[in-house]
């Protein structure tokens, strides 16, 4: 696991940067957590009230 800390990176990104963040601070393949978010919205959840609080409380990359 990554010691680097959660946020959104300035570079690299597809529309909020959450999914790269994510996947940056864990050491995984930004495509793969994409894909699986994308895949997520089809099983019932919260899922996109995750992607905007992620998206609203990750900061910056600075």
């Amino acid at each position: 696991m990554s010691t680097t800390t959660l946020s959104r990176p300035r570079q690299g990104r597809m529309i909020a940067g959450v999914c790269a963040g994510i996947a940056r601070r864990f050491g995984w393949d930004p495509t793969l957590v994409r894909v699986v978010a994308v895949a997520s919205v089809f099983i019932p959840g919260p899922q996109f009230l995750a992607y905007i609080a992620f998206w609203i409380l990750m900061p910056n990359e600075d």
